[in-house]
């Protein structure tokens, strides 16, 4: 099968420190991906240079049959891709409804609007509870399923996600994993950058693992849970 993402010798540099050294990966239809790693080794920067907000020194990105270098972050996700950042980044002051309709805005088509909605509020019944809460006033949890369900409302092909777990209570934790291996059961691709390599490796079809902006090791996630460095450096054992 074709990819519909894929990144070739991708190389970003912050000023002139060279973050990312010359990655290449893939995403195909239907998969989850996960890219796990430690703090700095480029994961988040890896996203970022994806969507287009941050702009690569080379290599190519392509979706869906589109080269995305240079293409601006609201035209990518025009081309169905969404990215929910880290640290969620839902707009504190909007009612929850308010945030869902900000995820729309790209959409011209009312009715399909209106169906998504009750989708969102399907896959995710919290946030129908507190549909005209102020954004801020929600849980982190709540907070990560809003920026989700936020993406989901620009019926987007792929979905990136950068850490979704952060901060959330092992409980929480469990309930985004179980929302994403649903929202990708129901036929959305998934690229997951997160810091628990455990539950990310249990939900996920592959995986890469990076280090100081070099993929170091790849492969079918159960081949990478039993592989002795990844247990040693990741899953703390």
């Amino acid at each position: 099968m074709e990819a519909m993402l894929s990144v070739q010798d991708l190389v970003v540099n912050y000023g002139s420190i060279r973050a990312i050294k010359g990655i290449s990966f893939k995403v195909k239809q239907g998969e989850i991906v996960t890219l796990i790693g430690a703090n700095g080794a480029g994961k988040t920067t890896t996203l970022h240079a994806v969507s287009g907000l941050l702009k690569p020194k080379g290599g190519s990105v392509q979706f869906c049959g589109n080269n995305l270098l240079g293409i601006e972050p609201h035209k990518i996700l025009g081309l169905g891709m969404a990215h929910v950042p880290e640290g969620r980044r839902v707009f504190a002051r909007m009612t929850v409804m308010e945030n869902l309709q900000m995820g729309a805005y790209i959409r011209k088509d009312t009715a399909g609007i209106s169906e998504d909605y009750d989708m969102v509020f399907e896959r995710l019944p919290r946030l129908k509870e507190r549909r005209r809460q102020a954004a801020g006033t929600l849980s982190g949890g709540e907070q990560q399923m809003l920026a989700i369900g936020r993406a989901l409302m620009g019926r987007p092909k792929m979905l990136l996600l950068d850490e979704p777990s952060m901060g959330l209570s092992p409980l929480l934790v469990g309930e985004i994993f179980k929302i994403i291996t649903d929202v990708n059961q129901g036929g959305m691709t998934v690229l997951l950058v997160e810091q628990n390599a455990k539950k990310a490796l249990e939900i996920a079809d592959r995986a890469y693992v990076l280090e100081t902006g070099t993929v170091v090791m790849s492969g079918d996630t159960k081949e990478l849970s039993d592989n002795e460095e990844v247990r040693k450096a990741y899953l703390g054992g």
